[in-house]
């Protein structure tokens, strides 16, 4: 009986099926995943005559040959750019379409890549797609087809204020999944147009917003991606912008004024916290060398309120006041209501907290970009606050009252925020894993912005549901010390998309990849560490140990 192992392993399974179930009710290993065929490349044969394709709900606006040379700080080979718009309509506050481009190269590797972008999306951003932070490979160097889009709000027009497309319910659906799916058969077949084929291989990448659309592709369009790729994803968003409601309620008890939150934690003050984990946690992992490799390890070792010194007198930087010390632990213990529900995942102490990253998110973007997005596109119906007023709406929401209503709908908002921003089912991946495709996740330990904690409770739950044949199509790698998507203190530049293309077309699995100091990183200028430093990235629950050697080499570590 050859039933889907969902099936065979579902709670309503006949008794005499059970045996083939973990006794936890997870599946055990099994036959391998098939392996997919490796992409075939090919030449452009049209860029100029593309913007005469008709397809249904398209307006292709232009389509150009493009010289090889710079392109958004990095080198682009020779292509053509293709421009153009999709289901134009009238909504709330103006005119609406998703804004997309492509870029077509003249040597095509036979692959596609849909470059996810980050924040509120509403900006197409020059369709290059990244193959991890701080690379200088791009898809677009690589050969692929990359396209971009504004997953269907013009940021600049629609928008009075930060989020304010949330007022037109199909703006929300777009921004969260809907946009995607319109998308990606239309690419396909711009594709086919220029190169006389569709694309044997289909790639998704992106970072924050842009990894939680990876996460909701791996879930919802499996069948169409054959590799996902998610940098820190926010793929519980929602929870994030109430998190971030909750971090400045607190950041103000202790801040000299709503309009300084910054003063809540002077940087010499989370110097020191910084320093303290350190003590505690960086020989963890073999090697004290200023990382904290083994995060989970640390996160039961590290003691905020024993291992930091609490003042008796002015703050100096030198100790954390009492209520200091409450503040700190309400974030990094994650939002709660006053029941003590968890209204989303803890923070893992860091070192990675001393950045400039770190501080910016927790007392600016909050304040701006969440502080928007929180009533406008995650609050239903949408609570439509003035510019002038967005701040005082994250000091005065409420966790018990307002916090729920990012699971409701109501009127023409017929789905919540939660259905229309999270993957549905992120820990039941049977569509990506039994078709062949897969997904790889990275998250740095010390993001602001979207907890790695949550990350890994993800990971975790998916391996309960698909037991030991989870590492066979899904991998998570956290980067000790980076922030969101980049900085902090860590090494922070690694190409993760050519391991997911050998994963995917030729089965040489990921077991770690390796990770350099990024010359840009300002974090690191005081840190002392070789330019030359690497580390590896293990696919957690495996933690980066030294073996011996040379302390700056990755190869002196193994992923045990």
């Amino acid at each position: 009986m050859n039933l889907p192992r969902h099936l065979l392993c579902s709670a309503a399974a006949l008794p005499l099926l059970l045996s083939a179930c973990g006794g936890d009710g997870a599946p055990q290993a099994s036959a391998p995943p098939p392996q997919l065929s490796k992409a075939q490349g090919g030449a452009l044969q049209a860029c100029a005559t593309l913007s005469a394709v008709s397809l249904p709900n398209t307006r292709f606006t232009s389509a150009t040959v493009v010289p090889a040379g710079a392109l958004a700080g990095q080198q682009a080979p020779e292509h053509c750019l293709v421009q153009g718009l999709m289901h134009e309509r009238t909504g709330v506050n103006g005119n609406y379409a998703i804004g997309f481009e492509m870029r077509l190269p003249k040597a095509w590797n036979g692959r596609f890549f849909y470059q996810a972008n980050g924040g509120g999306d509403g900006v197409v951003a020059t369709a290059v797609g990244a193959s991890g932070p701080g690379t200088d490979t791009t898809a677009l160097s690589m050969g692929f087809a990359v396209l971009s889009s504004d997953a269907g709000h013009n940021g600049a027009q629609n928008n009075a204020g930060p989020g304010h497309f949330g007022l037109d319910p199909q703006a929300r659906l777009d921004y969260g999944y809907q946009a995607v799916a319109k998308l990606t058969p239309m690419g396909r077949k711009v594709v086919n147009a220029a190169y006389g084929k569709e694309p044997d291989r289909m790639y998704m990448g992106g970072c924050s917003n842009g990894g939680r659309h990876a996460m909701v592709a791996a879930s919802r369009y499996a069948a169409q991606y054959d590799g996902i790729l998610a940098g820190n994803p926010g793929f519980n968003l929602p929870k994030s912008a109430v998190q971030g409601a909750w971090d400045t309620q607190w950041l103000n008890t202790v801040a000299d004024s709503t309009a300084a939150l910054s003063s809540a934690f002077t940087p010499a003050e989370l110097n020191l916290v910084a320093d303290r984990v350190l003590a505690r946690c960086d020989a963890l992992d073999g090697l004290k060398d200023g990382m904290v490799l083994d995060v989970q390890a640390c996160q039961t070792t590290f003691k905020l309120d024993l291992d930091v010194p609490t003042c008796s007198g002015a703050r100096d930087g030198s100790c954390l006041s009492a209520a200091q010390k409450t503040a700190m632990g309400k974030i990094f213990g994650g939002a709660k209501n006053a029941a003590g529900t968890a209204l989303h995942a803890s923070f893992p102490y860091d070192p990675g907290m001393r950045s400039g990253g770190w501080s910016v998110w927790k007392y600016f973007i909050n304040t701006t970009l969440g502080a928007g997005s929180l009533p406008y596109i995650f609050t239903t119906p949408p609570n439509a606050l003035a510019p002038t007023a967005l701040v005082d709406g994250l000091l005065n929401y409420s966790m018990d009252k307002d916090a729920p209503k990012i699971g409701t709908t109501g009127g023409l908002f017929t789905e919540s925020a939660l259905a229309f921003m999270t993957p549905p089912d992120a820990d039941r991946l049977f569509t990506l894993r039994e078709r062949g495709a897969k997904l790889m996740v990275y998250h740095g330990t010390a993001d602001p912005a979207f907890s790695s904690d949550d990350t890994a409770n993800w990971y975790t739950a998916l391996r309960k549901t698909h037991g030991e044949d989870t590492p066979n199509f899904a991998r998570y790698y956290p980067v000790a010390g980076m922030n969101h998507c980049s900085g902090g203190v860590a090494t922070d530049r690694f190409d993760m998309l050519t391991a997911l293309v050998d994963w995917v077309e030729d089965g040489r699995a990921p077991d770690r990849i390796t990770a350099s100091v990024r010359p840009a990183n300002a974090d690191l200028a005081a840190t002392g560490w070789s330019s030359a430093r690497t580390r590896p990235l293990c696919p957690f629950p495996k933690v980066a140990r030294y073996q011996g050697g040379n302390t700056e080499s990755a190869a002196s570590f193994a992923c045990e």
